[in-house]
């Protein structure tokens, strides 16, 4: 039985460190498959690329903090123009726990931080007092 939930439980976890058992669902949500992995030494469960940057977007973020809050803007609206990819990972976060893999360096200008953002304020279950947000 799948319980929906209020308040969606997505973290972030960078693909070098360790999987734990309370990870839940380990989602991959880069485009590209991370440096120095083989695809065996990685415990994962999807791989959605399409929930990533563009390749047009990514390239001109070039993980430089001083586009951090254009990035944000930029990637928040290719979130809400949807793919079915976005979709499955919204469904998912109304589910259960979710972690997002990332491979970026910094934790703290890196799109899996916009992703969790959206999907945090997207993945509520609907409820009299909530509309939803990101999926318009």
């Amino acid at each position: 039985m799948t319980v929906k939930r209020d308040i969606p439980d997505v973290r972030l976890k960078r693909v070098y460190d360790a999987a734990t058992p309370d990870d839940g669902l380990r989602v991959l949500v880069d485009r590209l498959w991370p440096r120095g992995l083989r695809k065996t030494d990685m415990k994962m469960d999807l791989w959605l690329k399409d929930v990533a940057p563009s390749p047009g977007l990514r390239q001109w973020f070039g993980h430089d903090p001083a586009h951090w809050d254009e990035f944000r803007l930029r990637y928040r609206q290719e979130l809400a123009s949807g793919n079915a990819e976005i979709a499955r990972l919204v469904e998912f976060a109304r589910n259960g726990r979710v972690t997002l893999l990332y491979a970026a360096h910094d934790p703290l200008h890196n799109h899996a931080l916009v992703l969790r953002d959206f999907l945090c304020d997207a993945a509520p279950a609907p409820g009299p007092d909530h509309k939803r947000k990101g999926l318009s």
